[in-house]
């Protein structure tokens, strides 16, 4: 996992992990609206662009890794971590596995049940199939569906053909068999869980999961948006959204 920063690194400093198949530069334009009030950290996850070299494993080793740097770098604690997907499942592992690792948490569009009977199919489809990311037609279809702009494709289909057969395998085996900790309920961190209205109902129930096993954390709706949407397509909407959030958990209650 590398490790990418941005901005004064006397601020504050919020870690956002990206979603799978996606690198640091999907979070561009919410670093460029953060960056002059928080030192921005964008983890690069194991199997993924620049990091393509080294295989995932699973969200468990990823999320030990992600802790490791925050013990090194930040004496265990950050002000905030958010991740999308697969970096929202990172960073819910990340607080179970340490509950006091950030202040604050936004976890957006995370799957914490698992999907029965998918995975035994997973193996035989990707060996089939693999090869169809090399192709930019396939890849121009996966980006319009994770709304990433043209600016940013040349960006995402270089990254997506690093992206290994077993790291590939690995990360969606992990994505889909992983389950919440009954640790999390023990976590000090105040986390906003964000789901699209128009997601599928796995992650649905997921957030309101979430929002029932975490103590301090708050559910929200965005209304008429797929997956990963809200972040990723609307910026200065997530981070209007995730201020607002921090705001009031800050507000002296009477």
């Amino acid at each position: 996992m590398l490790f990418r920063e941005t901005g004064n690194s006397e601020m504050p400093t919020v870690i956002l992990l990206h979603g799978g198949g996606l690198s640091y530069w999907s979070l561009s334009p919410v670093v460029e609206l953060l960056k002059e009030s928080y030192h921005v950290v964008t983890p690069i996850i194991d199997g993924h662009g620049e990091d393509g070299g080294t295989e995932f494993i699973s969200i468990e080793d990823s999320a030990k890794k992600l802790l490791a740097y925050i013990d090194e770098r930040h004496s265990g604690r950050v002000f905030a971590i958010g991740g999308l997907s697969l970096g929202a499942q990172i960073t819910v592992e990340a607080l179970s596995q340490k509950e006091n690792a950030a202040q604050f948490a936004v976890v957006e569009s995370a799957l914490v049940i698992p999907m029965k009977g998918v995975t035994p199919f997973i193996v035989p489809i990707y060996k089939l199939s693999y090869g169809l990311i090399s192709k930019k037609w396939f890849s121009k279809l996966q980006a319009k569906s994770m709304f990433i702009p043209d600016s940013m494709f040349d960006q995402y289909y270089d990254d997506t053909i690093k992206l290994s057969k077993q790291s590939l395998i690995n990360i969606t085996v992990s994505n889909e068999a992983y389950m919440l900790k009954d640790s999390i309920i023990k976590t000090k961190t105040n986390a906003l869980i964000i789901y699209g209205e128009k997601e599928f109902d796995l992650i649905k129930k997921s957030a309101v999961l979430l929002t029932q096993q975490i103590p301090d954390s708050e559910l929200y709706c965005a209304k008429n948006m797929k997956h990963g949407e809200l972040s990723l397509a609307h910026p200065a909407e997530y981070v209007r959204l995730v201020k607002d959030f921090i705001d009031r958990c800050k507000r002296p209650v009477f």
